[in-house]
């Protein structure tokens, strides 16, 4: 399958928050409701609506979370105490 790099933060966005709406939903609905008759229609209701939240804020958050990790300076070695701050 070849797709355009273009499209590279779009389908990572799409393939990062379906596997993680469907695991977190899977998961929440297992534990708040348990395995009954009712499970499977409620499980994909949840996770219908869990996608659609996860995949606007896999596509947007990762600009400004990497604004913010600019920012950051990471070292390799233990800092010393005056470093700190």
């Amino acid at each position: 399958m070849k797709i355009h790099i273009k499209y590279k933060q779009l389908v990572f966005a799409f393939f990062m928050s379906l596997s993680m709406s469907v695991f977190i939903s899977f998961i929440l609905v297992s534990i708040n409701f348990g395995y009954n008759s009712h499970f499977l229609p409620q499980w994909l209701k949840t996770w219908s609506q869990a996608f659609i939240c996860a995949f606007f804020g896999a596509y947007f958050f990762p600009k400004f979370i990497h604004k913010i990790m600019i920012k950051i300076r990471f070292v390799e070695n233990e800092m010393k105490d005056s470093e700190i701050g």
